[in-house]
């Protein structure tokens, strides 16, 4: 269903409402005081983060975004998209650089589908959740379109949700949440 949904959409429309997100996630107080961001790389219609990424550096932001190496996610220094080459499933990853072990960092979770209780349903290889279980301190913020903001969606008891959920309608915190984004 969500699928579909994104195969819908058209490349404008995606990039519009990406800039939409964008937006509203870099006036978010948890983007203007994280000195580094930890970004995807999007793919197949998700939410497109190249805005972000680029406003991060304007804002003087370090960035890294993942590589899949076997079971596990490492997140490589980004400084030019130049870098990036087709890796897990076609997805772009960094082909080589910095390693970067960062904890005092702002992660933007990809996922499939979400609930307003800031549920996730990922991809299924759990990748995310393996890397924020080593990694508590991080601050984890979903962006997504609202079509993907769905009643319930099922949860795994190794699932680690985000602590909000930007779209480009609506934010979604946590309440144990809102005194920092």
């Amino acid at each position: 269903m969500i699928f579909e949904a994104r195969k819908t959409r058209t490349d404008q429309w995606v990039e519009e409402n990406s800039r939409r997100i964008t937006e509203q996630l870099t006036a978010m107080s948890v983007y203007r005081e994280a000195e580094r961001i930890l970004a995807y790389a999007d793919y197949n219609h998700e939410v497109m983060t190249r805005f972000l990424i680029e406003a991060a550096w304007r804002d003087g932001k370090e960035v890294a975004v993942p590589k899949v190496v076997g079971k596990e996610m490492v997140f490589h220094r980004l400084e030019d998209f130049s870098t990036l080459v087709p890796g897990y499933y076609g997805i772009p990853e960094p082909a080589s650089g910095e390693i970067v072990d960062w904890e005092d960092a702002l992660m933007l979770m990809p996922g499939v589908a979400f609930d307003p209780e800031l549920h996730r349903v990922g991809y299924g290889g759990g990748f995310y959740d393996r890397f924020l279980e080593k990694h508590p301190q991080v601050k984890r913020v979903a962006v997504a379109f609202s079509f993907q903001i769905l009643p319930a969606v099922p949860v795994e008891e190794t699932d680690i949700f985000p602590q909000a959920i930007v779209t480009e309608e609506r934010t979604y915190i946590a309440e144990d949440c809102g005194h920092y984004l």
